[in-house]
């Protein structure tokens, strides 16, 4: 339970899916509360639940049964229209498969977000250019995602998912496809984020994970009370979650 207000609050959070005659339980009577900075890995097994929880809590599907509040939303009160709008404006999203428009520049891939979110011009580019400075790839803001190694294409997806300022990242595998020298780039640099907001992260690399301020395991469905690795429990305090 988080000590201050929780960004992520759910409770008793079930999902299940009609495979033919079979019922999959994703999700099972999941709760979590995690607080407004810092980086929480879900690890598991293969159909563990870990990609339903991150859908369920970044309002791209909605639970069967329970409760999921997101920065004071109750999300399963917002028809369609209102968590499209809510995506938008809370949640950054980090694919294993990086997701870029392949006839876009990085510089226009980032600004895309923005413009979606009614951000104006100049003010999209000049937030676009100073994110890929962030992520060490202003040099490359005219390259197309073709041009790009795939870690240059994983940042290039970061600095999109911070693009409209959002208080919570969902990252689904992230160094799924990279090499795992590059892999841990990309996790320094989503840890580096974590500082000012929180990222979660869904991953089957265990040592990477361990870089994380909180691990939760999940099983089945259903989550164990989280972990923390070992010299972070001064930095978890801070966070606010335990």
């Amino acid at each position: 339970m988080s000590e201050g207000p929780s960004l992520i609050a759910l409770r008793g959070v079930v999902k299940t899916y009609r495979k033919g005659r079979e019922t999959i339980h994703a999700l099972d009577g999941v709760d979590l509360d995690l607080a407004a900075r810092g980086m929480v890995a879900i690890v598991g097994p293969s159909g563990s639940g870990k990609s339903s929880l991150l859908h369920v809590t970044g309002a791209m599907d909605r639970p069967t049964a329970g409760d999921v509040t997101v920065a004071g939303q109750r999300l399963n009160a917002l028809a369609e229209h209102e968590l499209t709008r809510f995506r938008r404006q809370t949640i950054g999203f980090v694919f294993q498969s990086f997701n870029l428009i392949p006839n876009l520049t990085a510089l226009e891939n980032v600004m895309l977000p923005m413009e979606f979110n009614g951000v104006p011009g100049d003010e999209r580019r000049r937030r676009a250019a100073t994110l890929l400075e962030r992520v060490v790839l202003r040099p490359r803001q005219a390259h197309r995602p073709a041009e790009l190694s795939g870690g240059e294409q994983q940042r290039v997806a970061i600095a999109r998912a911070l693009a409209n300022d959002p208080p919570l990242v969902l990252a689904d595998e992230p160094t799924g496809n990279l090499d795992s020298g590059t892999g841990q780039l990309i996790y320094e640099l989503l840890k580096e984020v974590a500082q000012e907001r929180t990222v979660l992260v869904v991953t089957h690399a265990e040592a990477l994970a361990q870089m994380a301020d909180q691990v939760l395991h999940i099983k089945d469905g259903r989550l164990d009370g989280g972990t923390v690795p070992p010299g972070r429990a001064s930095a978890f305090k801070e966070g606010g979650t335990r």
